[in-house]
């Protein structure tokens, strides 16, 4: 266990090691058929698949290779979605319930199939998956609700059974035969390498950021990129060829979650290989996987609306416990965090917002198999293909049963924006200790300070910049004053409403309250609309 007064290091298991490929800079303008803007798994797999059809293709990245989210991952691969198979029958109907689910099956088959076709090692091994009762719960009651889960699985064509015992806890368990688990990165570094190989022209460090409509481009590292086709792969989408208000108003239906992940070495014999999730809510994921002479186990969870928990490291302490009390024999060896993309109605937006862009997002907790699904798709909508999943991934639907949440999700943002605003004290910011970080009021201003653990001070105005409510239009001056809750994990700083991070060194990150329009980009549309996750940083301080 660590204490509160450690330097933790967060990189991700998945990068332990990784010599991923090297990709140039933007240095020149270009001009292509399709524009791939972010390198996940989305963005990747896209860029291959249409470099496969014959098109010409640039991707952008404004970081290095799946650096970002699919770094972040625990690379479950599975159908079973976050919302539960009887609540998509109950917001959306039987057959679009089974699409859901069969679109899963479908990525993971192409994942199955690219990993044989390409020779990638990259670990992917069948292995159940359990949905558990949680410890906390009734085990009778909630044993009587996952016969009808199963039940209803079973009858849509799902090979699944219920037991009496589950892995590790020893509760009631839904046992889903024939999932999946593998090495994200690994993975995706040979798709890389494969789509360079294929004629993809990928470069790094490359952040988009303006718009324009005549003719169809995108600045990035200060050259223009023009494009007949553009493919928004960022987690959250840019705005892009989107209307401000229309764009502002799509983000209303996006949750972001920030989650939690401890991956520790289990020497000796340990349970099977499964990835593994209980009923809570929020609810704990395991997987576990051989590692060479031993075996890993990776355990997330304590997830929360970004921006909306301040003491991190607990939850970090939290998961190692709870890892300990599970598999006493495990040894922590890797921290990180992660943010998914929740919707109000359960499924991920997935299609064409114009008829020159398209864009995924919302993939909850299954970011492989969605992403890979987009990817599918992306290829379908550019070469005129027909898909089953169109109208269910549809990001302009509408569902009247999702209303509820839509309004419960934007309520409590606003609400907490009102707090947030009368809650900040005045405070001197020479009283902030090494690895402590805070909001406070000097002098009428809003400041958020936060000292490093050799004694450096850093202050950031704690009032988020304005966007742009039309094309050219400059920042009057005027926001929502919205102070940025201290985020332990890296460094940074959070916006609960509509979040997303700020370096401590005075860094502006793009989120959907957008940086300030650079020099020459007057008469652009600008877009605020990115969202940062809340993690990437190597080590933080805890608090």
């Amino acid at each position: 266990m660590h204490d509160r007064n450690t330097i933790r290091d967060t990189t991700p298991y998945w990068e332990e090691g990784r010599k991923p490929a090297y990709f140039h800079p933007l240095d020149q303008d270009l001009s292509t058929q399709v524009l791939v803007i972010g390198s996940g798994i989305t963005g990747l797999t896209t860029a291959w698949l249409l470099a496969r059809e014959g098109q010409q293709v640039v991707l952008v990245e404004r970081d290095g290779v799946a650096k970002r989210d699919t770094a972040h991952t625990t690379a479950h691969l599975t159908y079973m979605t976050d919302t539960r198979l009887s609540d998509l029958v109950a917001t959306f109907s039987r057959r679009e319930a089974i699409q859901a689910w069969q679109a899963g099956q479908a990525a993971m088959t192409f994942i199955a199939d690219t990993v044989a076709e390409l020779r990638i090692d990259c670990g992917l091994r069948t292995v159940p998956g359990y949905l558990i009762a949680a410890e906390n719960c009734d085990a009778a009651e909630e044993e009587t609700h996952l016969q009808e889960e199963a039940e209803m699985a079973r009858q849509f064509g799902f090979d699944v059974m219920v037991i009496d015992q589950g892995p590790v806890t020893k509760r009631p368990a839904i046992r889903f035969a024939n999932q999946m688990e593998f090495h994200s990165l690994s993975y995706l570094d040979a798709l890389a390498q494969a789509a360079r190989d294929t004629g993809v022209k990928m470069y790094t460090e490359a952040e988009v950021t303006a718009f324009e409509d005549e003719p169809r481009r995108v600045k990035a590292n200060g050259h223009w990129i023009e494009y007949d086709k553009v493919i928004i792969a960022t987690h959250v989408p840019l705005q892009g060829e989107a209307g401000t208000l229309g764009a502002t108003l799509f983000q209303s239906k996006l949750i972001p979650c920030s989650t939690y992940a401890v991956a520790a070495i289990i020497p000796g014999t340990a349970p099977e290989p499964m990835i593994w999730s209980d009923t809570a809510e929020p609810f704990l994921y395991l997987r576990i996987s051989p590692e060479n002479a031993s075996h890993l186990a990776i355990l997330g969870g304590k997830d929360h609306k970004t921006g909306q928990a301040v003491n991190t490291p607990k939850l970090y302490t939290e998961l190692e416990r709870k890892l300990a009390e599970m598999l006493p024999a495990a040894q922590v060896t890797h921290h990180w965090s992660g943010q998914v993309i929740e919707t109000v109605d359960g499924l991920p937006y997935i299609g064409a917002t114009s008829d020159h862009q398209f864009i995924a997002t919302g993939f909850s907790g299954n970011g492989m198999t969605f992403g890979t699904v987009s990817a599918m798709m992306a290829r379908d909508w550019l070469l005129g293909r027909r898909t089953p999943w169109t109208q269910l991934f549809d990001p302009g639907r509408k569902s009247g049963a999702a209303l509820k949440e839509y309004l419960k999700q934007n309520t409590d943002s606003a609400v907490r924006l009102i707090k947030d605003r009368l809650k900040v004290k005045e405070g001197n910011p020479e009283d902030i200790a090494p690895g402590e970080g805070k909001v406070i009021e000097q002098e009428c201003k809003r400041l958020a300070v936060s000292r490093d653990a050799d004694g450096t001070l850093h202050r950031l105005n704690a009032v988020c910049p304005p966007p742009r409510l039309h094309r050219g239009m400059e920042p009057s001056g005027r926001n929502l004053g919205l102070p940025l809750p201290r985020l332990a994990l890296c460094r940074g700083w959070h916006r609960a409403c509509r979040p997303r991070r700020i370096r401590s060194r005075n860094r502006l990150k793009p989120g959907p309250c957008d940086q300030r329009k650079p020099a020459g980009l007057e008469g652009s549309r600008f877009h605020p609309f990115t969202i940062s996750p809340p993690f990437g940083c190597s080590t933080w301080p805890v608090m």
